[in-house]
């Protein structure tokens, strides 16, 4: 190798040397072969007989084993490699580069993504005239934090705060309206506080109205509504309906029979054999009908014509983009001619009115869940144009790129207003020290600031190998029914909805109440009697005295299953689909107040829990 290759290799980022060693190894190899070669493992038969050590790649990585894996998992979950059969084994899984992985390694975009790579969050400044205003306002803030009194108090018209885990941003949020009302003259009727659930719309009218306080409480689609009822005549010169489900499938049966296609036809190319497995026809024609719905928002959000994605995919796969795409091209066709709007329209034609019509005007704009905006939703808050506006959010807690959420509006927060204030709530009120120390070791490498523990407690985080699901379920089963903590203060979280469902099922064969929550079904409230059983995304913002967090291995965490084909193919470029994966198994842990179990079956545990984590479980 001569000395200006030397220097390029040197100067390679880790994860372009493993997409060139992948290129130039002379054969397909598996994951250990890989690691070794990087490692340059001499002693490796497979390295010496075919004198792989020649290849400029091997011994490229100064790293242990368990790091190397890491950023291989990492590009296979970026899509950057893929895992395929052996042509001469059926056991063996090969990694091959990807299209995608070959123009990643002359135009490397992967690390821009990366959190550490994007955000830096200064230290909170606490001033001497803030703390002079906490004196005189003891009264009403003796309760709270300095980081917690600044937000609620701070005369700043931009504020980006940073509310790590269980650090009370709900009540700050709630707070700071009360402060505006109350103590600076702000009419209620000028204020508005935008949620994303209806969930956290009443809790938050609850809190304030406790507080004596009504003001504009919203999600961004129940503002929207009241945006087009009102002016109703002058958005829509027609009759315009939302669409329902019977609508939903006949438009879909209609988008079929313009390509020539049978339902049965469509569900055997969009769905893999495992996919099928232990679903009914109509359970898959759902998920079908709403893959194609939400791929046609997907375009919405971004704003995007719906453009032929077939082309920039993997061959395998052209196919079922290309059905995927006419399909949801023909939709679009038939709401426009049907007169049909969905959620996302709602906002889509406000924002559109508000373009060439009179904006309500609000001095205060409140935003919760900023870390989860899209954007459309950016468009209107730009639109309301507000002098002042305040957001709470968590780059920890992005976990929402699949659906179009873009953790970059959190983070370049501060590039679009230069002047505004970032205050940080890190003090968790929520988990004991040792769950506060081990989510904090979960995603060290996302370079943010450490939450602090605010109270000890006993140590009960346990990680236990169980030989199949069946014996795990039957763990996490006999544990809740020996325990004593309310049923309401118990959550098993799980990564897929199939685990959801198979524990699910095994709990009413045992007579254990409880709720199923899951990423279309997560408004239920479960009663003193039940615990809950959901998937991680549907169980954000809440909090339980124990937590089971189920199937931590390498196929659910990152998840190697979908029961949604199409979502990987259009949505790969937008977001580090790792990274999203890891943060989600972070929130997960982060909602265990004292008692945390992480059951796996299988060989071993995810890659995501870490040495600097087992430390923390062990000692």
């Amino acid at each position: 190798m001569g000395e200006s290759e030397q220097l390029q290799k040197k100067n390679e980022l880790d994860y372009v040397k493993v997409l060139n060693a992948v290129r130039e190894l002379p054969f397909y190899v598996g994951k250990n072969l890989l690691v070794d070669f990087l490692k340059g493992n001499i002693k490796n038969r497979s390295v010496r007989n075919n004198n792989l050590n020649a290849i400029r790649y091997f011994g490229s990585l100064d790293y242990n084993e368990e790091k190397i894996r890491g950023i291989i998992e990492n590009l296979i979950n970026n899509n950057l490699i893929e895992l395929a059969k052996s042509p001469s084994n059926k056991f063996l899984k090969i990694l091959k580069l990807t299209e995608k992985g070959k123009r990643e390694i002359f135009n490397p975009t992967l690390n821009k993504k990366k959190l550490k790579n994007n955000f830096d969050i200064p230290e909170t400044k606490i001033t001497e005239n803030d703390r002079k205003i906490f004196r005189e306002l003891d009264f009403y803030l003796k309760n709270y934090n300095d980081n917690q009194k600044k937000a609620i108090i701070s005369d700043s018209e931009k504020i980006l705060c940073i509310a790590g885990a269980g650090s009370g941003k709900t009540t700050v949020l709630t707070k700071r309206i009360e402060f505006l009302i109350k103590y600076m003259s702000v009419n209620p009727d000028k204020i508005l506080a935008v949620t994303f659930t209806r969930k956290a719309k009443q809790e938050m009218e609850e809190r304030l109205s406790g507080l004596g306080i009504k003001t504009n409480v919203e999600t961004f689609n129940s503002f929207s509504e009241k945006i087009l009822r009102k002016n109703w005549n002058t958005i829509y010169n027609r009759r315009v309906r939302v669409i329902n489900y019977g609508n939903k499938i006949m438009a879909v049966m209609s988008a079929l029979n313009s390509i020539g296609m049978k339902i049965d036809d469509a569900l055997d190319l969009y769905f893999s054999k495992s996919q099928r497995k232990n679903k009914t026809k109509e359970e898959l024609s759902n998920l079908f009908m709403n893959d194609c719905f939400s791929v046609l928002d997907f375009f919405k959000v971004k704003k995007q014509e719906i453009t032929d994605f077939s082309g920039f995919i993997e061959p395998e796969k052209y196919k079922t983009a290309k059905m995927i795409y006419n399909i949801v091209r023909h939709l679009d066709s038939q709401m426009k001619i049907l007169g049909l709007r969905d959620f996302t329209d709602q906002i889509v034609d406000t924002i559109n009115f508000f373009k060439n019509n009179q904006i309500p005007e609000f001095e205060h704009v409140l935003v919760d869940e900023y870390q989860d905006v899209n954007a459309m939703q950016i468009e209107l808050l730009d639109l309301l144009n507000s002098k002042n506006l305040f957001v709470v959010g968590d780059p920890r807690q992005s976990i929402f790129g699949w659906r179009g959420s873009d953790i970059r509006y959190i983070l370049k927060f501060q590039e679009k207003y230069k002047d505004c204030d970032i205050i940080t709530l890190t003090r968790n009120y929520r988990s004991n020290k040792h769950i506060v120390d081990l989510i904090n070791s979960s995603i060290r490498d996302m370079k943010l600031p450490d939450l602090e523990s605010n109270f000890q407690a006993d140590k009960e985080i346990k990680l236990l190998k169980f030989e199949n699901e069946e014996l795990e379920y039957k763990f996490v089963l006999n544990k809740i029914i020996s325990s004593e903590i309310p049923r309401n203060e118990i959550f098993v979280l799980a990564r897929t909805n199939r685990q959801v469902n198979e524990i699910s099922s095994l709990m009413k064969q045992k007579n254990i109440k409880h709720v199923v929550k899951t990423d279309e079904n997560n408004n239920i409230s479960a009663k003193k009697e039940d615990l809950t059983v959901a998937t991680i995304h549907s169980i954000k913002g809440l909090e339980a005295e124990m937590v089971f967090v189920i199937g931590c291995n390498e196929l659910n965490f990152p998840c190697k299953a979908s029961d949604h084909p199409v979502i990987e193919m259009i949505k790969l470029e937008d977001y580090d689909r790792e990274e999203e994966e890891k943060r989600l198994f972070y929130v997960a842990m982060s909602r265990a107040k004292n008692k945390l179990y992480l059951t796996y079956s299988g060989k071993k545990p995810t890659y995501f829990i870490t040495s600097e984590m087992m430390d923390v479980i062990e000692n």
